[in-house]
C-alpha cells in the first residue's frame, strides 16, 4: 500500500492506483515479485588477465507494478567516497547513451542488442588494466529500482621467467638458482620442482617471493633438471634450469700443478738475468774495442800553412832546428834568407835596442 501512495504522488489517476494495489496484493499472496528486482547471483569480484573478455552480469525483473518508464545505468564507483560516481553508459526512451571516456568506453557495451527485455549485463571485448575498478548496475522502473555491484580486476599474465645459477657448481660447495619474470601483476609467487623426483630435497630452501632456490652443500644427488614456475591469480608460466654436481679438482693435482707453475717462474727469471748479463758484458767489450783503435791510430799531421799563419807581417823569421830538415822548398830557402839579414832595432811593440837573435826566431 505505500507502493501505490507513491505512485498516486507520481500523477496517477486514483483508478490506476487502485488497481495496481489490488495486482500487488494478488502477486503478495502467490509469492510473486511486486518490484523490480536484479536477479543475477554471480561473485561480486571478477580477476580477469588482460585482452580476454569479461562480462559483467546484470539480469533483472519487473514487478507488475512498475509501470513506469525503464531507466538503466552503468556506474564506476569513485574509490574516494567523497567523489561523485561516473555514469559510463545507459539506457532510457529506448536509446542507448554513452557517457564515459574512451579508457573505460574502449570494447565495452551492453550484451543485448534491446537491455528493454530483462538483461541489461554489459560486456568488455578485450580487458585491459584500465578497466579494473567497481561497477554498479543501476535498474529503475518507477516505482521499482534495484542495483548490483561487482567489481572487476584485469591482471597481467606473468611472463616466461629467467632461469640462471650463481655460485659454482662444485660437489661440496654452495650455490643458489634464481628466478624472475620482468612482467606480471602482483602478488607473483614462485616455485622450484625438481622434475625428476617428487618434489625438493629437504636440505634444499626456497623463497615463494623472492623466487630463490639456495643449496648449502651441494651433491651428485642433487643434480638434475629443475623447473621453475612464476604464477598470479591469471595465469603461470615456467623455464628450466639443468643443475650439475662437478668433482673438485684432486689435493695432489692442486700441488703439482703449483709446483711446475713455481718451477716455470724461476726458468723464466733465469732466463731474463742470463740476457741482461749477456747484453750487458757485449757492449763492455764494444767499448774495450773502441778504446783499442784509439790508442793505436797515430796523431793527425801537422800542415804547414797553420805555422805561416802564425807569422807576423814585417818580421823575418829564421828556422828553429829540427831532427828532420824541411826539405827543399820555397818556404825554408825564404826562411834561411831571412836569416841573414838583421833584424831592425825594434819590432812591433818590443822594447828600443832588441836584435833578433835566430837562434830563438825573435827578438832578444
Amino acid at each position: 500500500m505505500v507502493k501505490s501512495a507513491g505512485v498516486g504522488r507520481g500523477g496517477l489517476d486514483p483508478g490506476t492506483v487502485a488497481a495496481v494495489s489490488w495486482v500487488a496484493a494478488v502477486c503478495l499472496s502467490a509469492g510473486v515479485a511486486v518490484a523490480m528486482q536484479v536477479t543475477s547471483t554471480g561473485p561480486q569480484t571478477i580477476q580477469k588477465a588482460q585482452g580476454e573478455k569479461v562480462t559483467l552480469e546484470c539480469l533483472y525483473s519487473r514487478g507488475p507494478t512498475d509501470i513506469g518508464e525503464l531507466d538503466i545505468e552503468w556506474s564506476l564507483i569513485s574509490p574516494d567516497m567523497t567523489q561523485k560516481d561516473t555514469l559510463i553508459l545507459s539506457f532510457a526512451a529506448g536509446r542507448k547513451w554513452i557517457h564515459g571516456g574512451p579508457a573505460v568506453m574502449s570494447g565495452l557495451d551492453f550484451r543485448a542488442g534491446d537491455p528493454s527485455q530483462g538483461d541489461a549485463s554489459i560486456v568488455i571485448s578485450a580487458a585491459e588494466v584500465s578497466h579494473t575498478g567497481t561497477y554498479q548496475c543501476k535498474v529503475k522502473s518507477a516505482p521499482g529500482v534495484d542495483m548490483r555491484k561487482v567489481t572487476l580486476l584485469v591482471l597481467v599474465r606473468p611472463s616466461v621467467p629467467k632461469c640462471w645459477a650463481e655460485g659454482g657448481q662444485s660437489v661440496g660447495g654452495a650455490l643458489s638458482l634464481h628466478c624472475k619474470s620482468s612482467q606480471g601483476s602482483a602478488p607473483l609467487q614462485y616455485v622450484w620442482v625438481k622434475e625428476s623426483a617428487a618434489g625438493i630435497h629437504p636440505s634444499i630452501t626456497q623463497d615463494s617471493i623472492t623466487g630463490e632456490l639456495h643449496i648449502s652443500n651441494h651433491s651428485e644427488a642433487l643434480s638434475g633438471m629443475y623447473r621453475c614456475e612464476a604464477s598470479n591469480a591469471v595465469g603461470k608460466e615456467h623455464c628450466r634450469y639443468t643443475l650439475r654436481a662437478e668433482k673438485p679438482p684432486s689435493r695432489a693435482g692442486v700441488i703439482a700443478g703449483t709446483v711446475i707453475g713455481v718451477l716455470l717462474l724461476l726458468l723464466i727469471l733465469v732466463l731474463l738475468i742470463f740476457l741482461l748479463i749477456c747484453r750487458y758484458g757485449k757492449r763492455c767489450k764494444d767499448k774495450e774495442v773502441a778504446n783499442d783503435i784509439r790508442e793505436d791510430s797515430p796523431p793527425p799531421v801537422s800542415r804547414p800553412h797553420s805555422r805561416i799563419s802564425s807569422f807576423r807581417p814585417g818580421v823575418a823569421y829564421t828556422s828553429v832546428q829540427s831532427p828532420q830538415p824541411w826539405g827543399e822548398s820555397e818556404f825554408s830557402s825564404d826562411l834561411t834568407d831571412a836569416s841573414k839579414l838583421k833584424a831592425p832595432s825594434s819590432i812591433g811593440t818590443g822594447a828600443p835596442g832588441n836584435t833578433y837573435d835566430s837562434r830563438y826566431g825573435h827578438p832578444v
